[in-house]
């Protein structure tokens, strides 16, 4: 039944005078205005109109209608009451037809002189004490509207409180300062639709908006609100404000067009007038157009169009509503509303006018009923017709959230009104002026359903949205609430788990330009301008994303974690080092404990044969425990390369193997230089060697000297634990040395006590066999230096947890090779060459040697003599030099014997000196 109301024919009357332009009227005294656009459109003639004159208005909008009769309720309701305290209000209400040329007729008019008999409005420069015709307006019904009219009133600041419109420029109260209104400002609105978008998924929507100052301001806002949530728009459309615009059903047709050719667009946000929204819908009904639409407070609760037949086809169809309260009295009003006159109630003439035309006709008729009817049809109708009254048509079509804050419109001005009237006899309408009732509108507190609800700063109140959906019930559409939007939290609120399942439905459909980008994916921009429009690729390695459509992944917050290529997470790193479970740390251990067994074994064994020849010319049991102690440091030092690093562990692994290895060295140096010492022939060298060999001043100063650089090392730049993150998903727990410089000066006096070792050793490489000690001391020193100077490039460009393990192989080896070089020889005579192993085979060792020694150094003193002189030296004669004795004795002489000129020394001779190098070593 409600197109009939809906679209309407042309006005039957017509304005003759200004009282004939009044819709509906009441004196009191005091006068409220009232603007609303009971029509849809001002009629125009086919050209451009040639005279200023008023033309008429079609297409009866019954919720406008309805407004209307709301605010004549309310003031017959505080004029029943004592809140006024005797003081009536009255009214007059004109129709804008929807168009700021009307709206502005009528504003005119209000600012009429009082009492004026022709309407006439005067020019001053100051309207201080002016008294218009009314002390108050309310209206308009569409923001464009309000804007126009609201600067014309501020002339006089005459208050001006809307119901309906919802411009965020109105609450501008440099522009608009005499502007109220009893809903939320656009902002509110436009920022739930947005969220209401974000929270279900959506990014790549559709606008279609009216193209006036309210839809170009509601359009602009959303779009600023859109931007604050990653939403893009992919299409605006513009829709002709006015229905008598030539264009508007072209316009209609290309944005379906676009709607259906945009095929990844499957929400559509519009925010236009009912009317239009009644033609827009028709029209996608007929494409079968099937989106997801948003509502804007204009028509989100207009049960006009979800009573257009198919309307179910469109899709889902979620708005935003204001607030309502109690309907019940405003519906007693209606049910009332047939026995009150008609004569100062030209709309409520009309409507019945159209009640009896096409009530009579089914749904699907009406529209036909109405297309049909031209002026004279219709008043033939209605000559021919008995008045029909039904209540439900106009109940049917209450738009709850409009018509409650129509009465809260007139409340507040009735409040103001009483604030003025306290101390003033408001009988008398020169009791206070409009600007006066603007000030105390501001101090207005209204209790509405026991809440307080007055205006702010900018003249707009703070309530919150229905959060409205249209959903099927019993083969009909039926506009209900979803849930609530609470502006101070930008947020929804459900009444139960069933209305926010409703909401989480929505989310079902989608209307994105591209896929949503997974977790572990982020957004790469294409040469769209839109950034809604992008590709997803993985995040990079220690990179991820965990929540959908990530523009960017985030960086593992530090070393320690990490993440592969399209992860969700970051793990933690693991942590490596060289553990005691390892299968290559046990048995580098096992060589260890070997090397202390052995050690071990070899001092028992030197111990079992204490006073035999071979421990002696070891350098005594002392020396030898030394030397095996130190072997066993070295061994001992292999353990702290093992297990998680610690600042200790650190700090005593090459502190004790430096000063181990140094000790060791040093013993053997002085080995080395004794058996030298003992066997050498040449005078000169054994005064040489006679200075160095002080054997404890040298161990104590070539071990100090190496504690005191490792002093200093850990001192000045100690080693510490390193965490190297070299291997990207491990953290490797490693020792850093401190100082490379340090740790190359400890090894560099290690190799340099070794050289010299080495060459005091090669020097003796020709002793006897059982002495032959120096021989396996240069083998053991070589030994050492390849190990070193193999290790120094494999430690170098060697990384991971096996980092020490290089360093324990190569301490192991050159331990190993110092230790079996000096001790297994002698342990194998002592053990499998006993017979060997006695005095008399050591005299006879000795003896051979000193014999082929002696001779030879005599045969080279002789020949060299007898080259520098032409006299021939007796054997005498080198005896008698200093430099050709041993400890003050010949050695080619024997004790009592005298020396034959020119002979080689007779065998007693090498005997005794055989005895005499036995007795030194």
């Amino acid at each position: 039944l409600i197109p009939c109301f809906v679209i309407g024919t042309d006005i039957a009357f017509s304005c003759q005078n200004t009282d004939d332009f009044v819709g509906a009227s009441s004196p009191g005294d005091i006068v409220i205005g009232g603007l609303f656009a009971v029509h849809s459109e001002m009629l125009h003639p086919e050209e451009h109109p040639i005279k200023p004159v008023i033309q008429n208005c079609a297409g009866f909008e019954i919720q406008i209608f309805l407004q209307t009769l709301a605010m004549i309720h309310a003031i017959e309701t505080i004029n029943n009451s004592t809140l006024l305290s005797g003081v009536t209000l009255g009214y007059e209400i004109y129709d804008t037809c929807a168009e700021v040329t009307k709206a502005m007729a009528s504003a005119l008019r209000f600012l009429a002189k009082f009492n004026s008999s022709k309407d006439v409005v005067e020019f001053k420069c100051n309207y201080s004490d002016y008294i218009p015709r009314i002390k108050a307006v309310t209206g308009a019904s569409y923001s464009e509207v309000s804007m126009a009219v609201s600067r014309l009133l501020a002339l006089q600041l005459i208050p001006q409180v809307s119901p309906a419109s919802s411009a965020e420029i109105l609450s501008d109260k440099i522009r608009f300062p005499s502007f109220f209104r009893t809903i939320p400002s656009d902002f509110h609105q436009t920022r739930a639709m947005a969220h209401l978008i974000c929270e279900s998924g959506w990014n790549w929507i559709g606008v279609i908006a009216t193209d006036d100052d309210n839809g170009r301001f509601a359009l602009e806002s959303f779009g600023v609100q859109a931007m604050a949530n990653n939403v893009c728009i992919a299409f605006k459309e513009m829709l002709p404000a006015y229905l008598s615009d030539n264009t508007f059903h072209t316009k209609v047709d290309h944005a379906i067009e676009k709607i259906v050719k945009e095929t990844r667009v499957n929400v559509i946000v519009v925010f236009m007038r009912q009317f239009h929204v009644l033609k827009l819908f028709k029209k996608a009904i007929e494409r079968n157009v099937n989106k997801t639409w948003i509502a804007s407070d204009n028509w989100s609760a207009a049960v006009k169009i979800s009573t257009i037949p198919n309307i179910r086809q469109l899709g889902t169809i979620v708005g935003f509503g204001f607030k309502s309260g109690d309907m019940s009295t405003f519906q007693d009003f209606l049910r009332n509303l047939h026995e009150k006159p008609t004569d100062n109630n030209k709309f409520l003439h009309e409507y019945i006018m159209l009640l009896s035309v096409c009530a009579h006709l089914e749904y699907h008729d009406f529209q036909t009923c109405i297309s049909n009817q031209s002026q004279d049809d219709l008043l033939q109708n209605v000559e021919n017709k008995h008045q029909i009254w039904r209540d439900d048509f106009l109940n049917a079509n209450i738009e709850p959230g409009f018509i409650h804050s129509t009465i809260l419109v007139v409340y507040a001005i009735a409040h103001a009104i009483k604030g003025q009237c306290k101390d003033r006899n408001c009988k008398d309408p020169s009791a206070f002026t409009p600007w006066e009732l603007l000030e105390e509108l501001k101090k207005v507190t209204v209790i509405d359903d026991d809440k307080e609800i007055k205006f702010d700063s900018n003249g707009d109140v703070s309530t919150s949205y229905d959060v409205l959906l249209w959903k099927e019930i019993d083969g009909h559409v039926e506009i209900t609430t979803m849930a609530e939007y609470d502006p101070e939290k930008d947020d929804f609120i459900f009444e139960d788990e069933e209305k926010k399942k409703e909401f989480l439905d929505l989310k079902k459909v989608q209307s994105t330009c591209s896929q949503h980008c997974r977790p572990g994916q982020m957004k790469k921009v294409t040469e769209s301008p839109h950034t809604c429009c992008y590709e997803c690729v993985y995040c990079p390695e220690n990179h991820y994303s965990n929540q959908t459509d990530m523009d960017y992944c985030y960086r593992c917050n530090n070393k320690t974690y990490w993440a592969p290529v399209n992860s969700t997470t970051c793990y933690r790193k693991t942590i490596h080092f060289l553990a005691w479970t390892d299968w290559f740390a046990i048995f580098l251990l096992l060589l260890s404990a070997f090397g202390v067994v052995l050690v071990l074994s070899i001092s028992v064994i030197f111990t079992k044969n204490l006073n035999t020849p071979v421990v002696k010319a070891s350098g005594g049991l002392t020396v030898c425990y030394i030397i095996l102690f130190s072997h066993f440091l070295i061994f001992l030092s292999t353990v702290f390369f093992i297990d998680e690093p610690t600042e200790f562990k650190c700090k005593t692994r090459q502190a004790l193997f430096g000063i181990s290895f140094a000790l060791c060295i040093s013993c053997i140096l002085i080995k080395s230089l004794k058996i030298l010492l003992a066997f050498s022939f040449d005078p000169k060298l054994q005064n040489f060697l006679k200075c160095l060999y002080k054997p404890i001043p040298t161990v104590v100063t070539c071990t100090g000297i190496q504690v005191i650089i490792c002093t200093f090392w850990l001192i000045f730049r100690t080693p510490f634990v390193k965490q190297n993150f070299s291997i990207p998903r491990a953290i490797i727990l490693e020792c850093n040395e401190g100082s490379i410089v340090a740790f190359g000066i400890m090894l560099g006096y290690i190799a340099a006590l070794a050289f010299i070792c080495f060459i005091f050793a090669f020097k003796g490489r020709k002793l006897p066999e059982n002495y032959n000690e120096a021989k396996f001391i240069t083998f053991g020193m070589l030994i050492y230096f390849i190990a070193w100077i193999v290790f120094i490039p494999v430690y170098a460009t060697t990384f991971g947890k096996y980092l020490p393990a290089v360093e324990i192989i190569v301490v192991l080896i050159s331990n190993y090779g110092i230790l079996c070089c000096t001790f297994l020889p002698k342990c194998y005579i002592i053990i499998y060459k006993q017979e060997t192993n006695t005095k008399s085979a050591f005299l006879k060792m000795v003896y051979t040697y000193s014999s082929k020694s002696a001779g030879s150094v005599a045969v080279s003193q002789i020949s060299l003599d007898s080259k520098s002189s032409s006299s021939r030296a007796t054997i005498s004669d080198l005896c008698k030099t200093e430099k050709n004795s041993v400890n003050g004795n010949c050695p080619f002489q024997v004790p009592g014997q005298r020396l034959i000129k020119g002979k080689v020394p007779p065998k007693n001779t090498a005997r005794t000196v055989a005895r005499k190098r036995l007795s030194s070593i």
